[in-house]
């Protein structure tokens, strides 16, 4: 069938599996809104406040569905307004596919009105980019789009299209199963799979063990290696640990769980971690704060490291072996390899450390993170997917929200995205209409992203959110309280606006808690209605996240209280 090139970007989406669309218009993607138009009863759009915010929401659909969340954005500022969304997803390996339309070919080049080369401007925070200025070149390039965000190791694929391609015509077809992609060289490649005798070799090297340590993170969770990953657990008694990215790939409430590991992670883990004498480690890259001071990180132990991509071997921390491959794969073949064994008195050691928690959480306070966490985990239950900005609330959500499933923690986690969470928890809500979400925001982060409150309202997205509002740039005051003698320069927010009458402006709800039975009543009244709600929760100014292990230190040198005065 002879269509335009507008047409044929729809259509493909369809092909694709894609039902929901985020973005915000303008003057090159004009043709592709127009198709959008007519094609509003089989594919959705959402029009978001910003294009970054819209960023955000395909990325939250994406890690809440495990499907490609697709973004677009007209030229010029618009394509670059979604480069921080693009380069989130890139850091925390989302699938997403992000199209831009820019100026007409015979314009590129000549600084024309709203032209950027997004695609030069993108190269280093995208697995693959593609500037189509030929029609015949379109549907295929969006097919092998969607095919290299979604296989290997996923991540973000950008394709920008002139605008005179969205008006010219050609034949389009739906693919053939198996069509050659438009450029094999860069099409999506065979996954590599561990050997039969690597993986004896493996189960050799765990078979030795006496002090066993699982570290796990957001690769398990992409895999869908859940219960891979708690079989092997259950198999060997070994304690688990996962990443701020992990979250969700192994119960919170096991009893093999130590907690979150690395500069905020729990005495339990980084102890454990470091007493092992071998250490799995299970879909997670040894980013910095996991691994702090890298020459005395797990020196007692093996490391055998299993992971998809080959480029994160050895990168950081050197391993005793490695298996690249399909985690679920990989766990699987191991586990038909491994024997259970006891490991008591190593679990006895654990648990001694798991009792080790600072004071703070004992909630000595008028309102305190963890009673907020633990109250709404008990209402909501473990079916509720949970967003959040950056910051100490995000760390404080990773501490005390009861998680017990895959896919129900998304979070900024390698580039730190202050502005994240309210996208996010829109494209969540988007991709999962039955289950509630919540979104955890920072006072000072929801400040960057405070316009998408009226996405919400217009879609009646029924998001809860939740501001911890202590009046301050928390994690920065923190760090200002311990290494620099109190000099709190620019963090202090004692300034607007008033985040309950914010709520109303946009007609929502809008609720305030300064102590326990305010934010329960708060917290009731809000859930009690299948619509948006904000609960403003007054913190203390310094209150901390602890336990902290001080940059640069080796992660079993942790503080659980702050220093004296």
């Amino acid at each position: 069938m002879k269509m335009n090139g507008a047409r044929i970007i729809v259509e493909t989406l369809i092909e694709r599996g894609v039902d929901t669309v985020f973005g915000f218009p303008g003057g090159t993607i004009l043709n592709v809104y127009d198709e959008l138009y007519k094609c509003s009863d089989r594919i959705s759009h959402i029009l978001t406040s910003h294009e970054q915010g819209a960023a955000h929401a395909a990325d939250g659909y994406a890690r809440s569905t495990g499907k490609v969340g697709v973004v677009m954005a007209t030229s010029g500022p618009g394509a670059t307004n979604l480069v921080t969304g693009i380069a989130t997803a890139y850091m925390d390996s989302s699938p997403m596919v992000a199209i831009t339309c820019n100026v007409p070919r015979k314009l590129l080049g000549k600084d024309s009105f709203q032209e950027v080369d997004i695609a030069g401007i993108t190269m280093p925070i995208t697995k693959h980019n593609y500037i189509v200025k030929d029609i015949a070149a379109l549907a295929d390039t969006l097919r092998q789009a969607f095919d290299i965000a979604s296989s290997g190791r996923k991540g973000p694929v950008l394709v920008d299209i002139t605008k005179d391609v969205t008006a010219a015509e050609a034949e389009w077809r739906i693919a053939a199963e198996g069509a050659a992609a438009v450029d094999a060289r860069f099409g999506p490649k065979p996954l590599p799979r561990p050997s039969d005798e690597r993986i004896v070799e493996a189960a050799a090297l765990i078979a030795q063990s006496r002090t066993p340590f699982i570290y796990a993170g957001g690769g398990v969770i992409s895999s869908g290696a859940s219960a891979e990953l708690r079989a092997l657990a259950e198999r060997l008694k070994a304690p688990v640990a996962l990443s701020l990215m992990g979250h969700g790939a192994f119960p919170s409430g096991h009893p093999l769980f130590t907690g979150m590991i690395g500069m905020h992670g729990t005495k339990a883990s980084n102890m454990a971690a470091s007493r092992a004498d071998l250490l799995i480690a299970v879909g997670a890259r040894f980013s910095d704060r996991v691994v702090s001071d890298v020459a005395r990180f797990a020196t007692n132990a093996h490391i055998l490291h299993l992971d998809i991509d080959p480029a994160e071997i050895n990168k950081n921390v050197p391993s005793r072996m490695s298996l690249v491959g399909d985690l679920k794969d990989s766990l699987a073949r191991i586990l038909g390899r491994v024997e259970a064994r006891d490991t008591s008195g190593w679990n006895g050691d654990v648990d001694a450390w798991k009792a080790e928690v600072p004071s703070a959480h004992g909630r000595d306070a008028d309102l305190h993170p963890r009673f907020i966490l633990e109250t709404i985990g008990e209402r909501v239950g473990p079916e509720a997917i949970v967003t959040t900005e950056v910051g100490q609330h995000q760390i404080w959500t990773a501490q005390f929200f009861p998680f017990a499933r895959p896919r129900s923690f998304i979070t900024s986690g390698g580039l730190g995205t202050m502005g994240f969470g309210t996208g996010a928890a829109m494209g969540s809500q988007v991709g999962n209409p039955e289950r509630q979400v919540v979104h955890i925001a920072g006072d000072g982060s929801f400040r960057m992203n405070c316009n998408e409150l009226s996405t919400i309202a217009y879609y009646e997205l029924p998001i809860l959110i939740i501001v911890m509002n202590n009046t301050t740039l928390g994690m920065v005051r923190q760090w200002q309280s311990l290494f620099y003698k109190g000099r709190y320069s620019n963090t202090t927010l004692d300034r607007g606006p008033d985040f309950v009458k914010l709520a109303e402006a946009y007609g929502l709800r809008g609720f305030r808690a300064t102590n326990e039975g305010e934010f329960v009543a708060a917290l009731d009244a809000a859930l009690s209605k299948k619509s948006a709600a904000i609960i403003d929760c007054r913190l203390d100014i310094d209150e901390k996240v602890l336990p902290m292990v001080p940059s640069g230190k080796p992660i079993d040198e942790l503080m659980l209280e702050p220093p004296e005065e």
